[in-house]
């Protein structure tokens, strides 16, 4: 387990990166999607439709909670698991279902590796070393899945207004909805086995911690 000095390290790092990548994606977003004929609101509404940049700014806010101590929800352990599993499936369902599809270069590729692998798991590593705490149980699993379930309904309810999807697999148009209803539910279950290993590191983390503190 990692020492306090070595968890605050993480935690400001984390903040430090998270706040940097997205902004410089939002200064790179905007300007494109404005050249690619969206206005200015519709490019803001753009950027801040991928699952990715709304997760990263949840553990920002957690990076910003551990040090301020403000705004008090994101102190609850379990909405930092939560996070820390929502973010985890961000770096590992665009490893397997989006690295491919592109090829970023100069800046783009950079905010590419901060927002989908360096911040993710700066925020895994720093909430195993002290966002943990014991408290956590199954039933948490069902709660963190609303939060996929209502990013998948709001990205399917927008693309025939929008006439546009964030991800390829949601695409309702090419692919068909069986097709995006397994995706849907692939990315689910994904949710719930790593919610199912969240769950077992807090109890065995956060527990053993107890556990030196009472002794």
């Amino acid at each position: 387990m990692l020492t306090l000095p070595a968890a605050k390290i993480l935690n400001i790092a984390g903040l430090l990166v998270g706040l940097f990548a997205l902004t410089l994606q939002f200064g790179l977003t905007v300007p494109a999607s404005m050249e690619a004929g969206r206005s200015l609101a519709g490019s803001v509404v753009f950027y801040f439709s991928f699952f990715t940049i709304l997760t990263n700014i949840l553990a920002v806010l957690v990076h910003w909670t551990a040090l301020a101590g403000r705004p008090a929800p994101f102190a609850r352990p379990v909405v930092r698991a939560g996070i820390a599993v929502a973010i985890a499936v961000v770096a590992l369902a665009y490893w397997a279902l989006l690295s491919a599809l592109w090829k970023p270069q100069g800046l783009f590729l950079l905010c590419d590796v901060l927002l989908h692998y360096v911040a993710p798991a700066i925020f895994v590593l720093w909430w195993l070393a002290a966002g943990t705490d014991g408290s956590l149980s199954s039933r948490h699993i069902a709660a963190w899945l609303v939060y996929p379930l209502g990013y998948g309904l709001y990205a399917l309810l927008r693309a025939p207004i929008a006439g546009e999807v964030p991800y390829p697999f949601l695409d309702v148009s090419v692919n068909g909805w069986p097709s995006v209803f397994l995706s849907l539910a692939g990315l689910l279950l994904l949710f719930v086995v790593l919610g199912r290993l969240a769950v077992t590191a807090d109890r065995l983390i956060g527990g053993r911690a107890r556990e030196t503190e009472s002794g």
